[in-house]
């Protein structure tokens, strides 16, 4: 349910963005997600496609681009990529003591216009 609010700043980005460069037509936006982020692909699509009906932004295709979150071990420091659940333990070390970075990003990478 958060992706209805989510998508609607999207849409307003985007919206905003063509005004200010005198488009005609948004025809694609590159979002950027971290994997870590709750958002889901789907909702977010279903949502734009109804809320961007009548605007510049009609029709234009969503890309989803996600980013990997990685964990670091402190007693390792072995390094892996993590996607939720989070792993319990280290895979090198079986040590619990783990560092998690990146994977919370959520933006608007880029705008296409006509």
């Amino acid at each position: 349910m958060h992706e209805l609010p989510v998508t609607q700043g999207i849409l307003q980005v985007a919206l905003e963005t063509a005004q200010q460069n005198d488009a005609h037509r948004i025809t694609d936006i590159h979002l950027a997600i971290g994997a870590m982020s709750s958002i889901v692909d789907d909702s977010v699509q279903f949502y734009f496609d109804l809320l961007s009906r009548d605007t510049l932004a009609e029709g234009a295709q969503l890309h989803f681009h996600r980013s990997p979150a990685t964990a670091t071990c402190w007693q390792c420091q072995h390094q892996f990529e993590v996607v939720p659940p989070l792993a319990d333990a280290c895979p090198a070390c079986g040590s619990i003591q783990l560092h998690v970075t990146g994977g919370r990003e959520f933006y608007v990478e880029s705008i296409e216009i006509d």
